[in-house]
């Protein structure tokens, strides 16, 4: 297949409260679902597990999940290490998926879900054990009032997680910059040192982090081949869901490239708020 063409200048910078509604929409869509499948971050669940061991929880640990999706991190945390979590999203339709799983699997007393944004969190300060934002932090606008969020809600001694796309020093390729219906939710992502540099301007101290690129390239290729299956199989259901095999082939190419080039990875990070003792 002949690839088509690249924008050769990034896109202008969009409003900040037009990135969070796009990225919201995304990903409660039908055609995120399809593509991404139940694992909407690259490592899945195999990584949350990573993060989770990381923060040191315990029975009862109070988490906020920044964020949540659908809530299958949130719900795995009340499930395996037997801690209360609220689940934090701007999608309205995430939310009501989250809620309606959650209740299904049975776990609505330990887990329950906010509508709210992570640049003013609709919950009072110092009040979790923990707290996780997997490939998130990228697409806020506001990063930086974030991580201040972030440390604003955690106790003394309490622990932030991330998990995130990286970029090399000099940011995204042009090829993935300009392409705004594929990456216009990781457009602003940044390296790893950056992510902890913003954790440490909020008060937090960097406890770990952790190199996971494999994670990323793994997960376009298993995105690549969730498309070549579909098209095969169920063109239908792509048509149904608004999910252009063409279009979405050339874009796929260019991430795996930057992948494979070190231009784009995934990283995890954990940092702590002092104080505890």
């Amino acid at each position: 297949m002949t690839e088509r063409p690249f924008p050769s200048t990034p896109a202008p910078t969009p409003d900040p409260e037009e990135v969070k509604a796009c990225c919201a929409s995304a990903y409660g869509s039908d055609a995120v679902a399809l593509l991404l499948g139940d694992s909407y971050h690259p490592g899945g669940l195999t990584l949350t597990r990573r993060l989770a061991d990381l923060l040191a929880l315990t029975a009862d640990s109070r988490v906020l999940d920044v964020a949540c999706g659908t809530g299958a991190t949130a719900r795995l945390l009340a499930l395996e290490h037997d801690a209360r979590v609220d689940g934090v999203d701007l999608g309205a339709a995430a939310l009501q998926t989250a809620r309606a799983t959650t209740e299904e699997a049975g776990l609505s007393g330990r887990v329950r879900f906010l509508h709210g944004d992570a640049e003013r969190l609709p919950v009072q300060g110092a009040v979790y054990d923990a707290l996780v934002c997997e490939c998130a932090l990228c697409t806020f606008p506001d990063k930086a009032a974030a991580a201040a969020e972030f440390a604003r809600v955690l106790k003394p001694g309490g622990r932030v997680g991330i998990t995130d796309v990286t970029v090399a020093r000099g940011g995204l390729p042009d090829a993935l910059a300009g392409i705004a219906g594929w990456v216009a939710c990781v457009a602003d992502a940044l390296p790893a040192d950056a992510y902890a540099e913003l954790l440490r301007d909020a008060g937090l101290r960097v406890l770990r982090v952790e190199a996971h690129d494999g994670a990323l390239v793994r997960m376009i290729d298993r995105i690549d081949a969730r498309i070549r299956l579909l098209a095969m199989a169920s063109p239908a259901r792509m048509a149904e869901a608004g999910v252009d095999a063409e279009a979405v082939a050339p874009y796929l190419a260019a991430a795996r490239r930057a992948a494979d080039e070190g231009n784009i990875g995934y990283a995890l990070l954990v940092a702590e708020k002092p104080g505890r003792g």
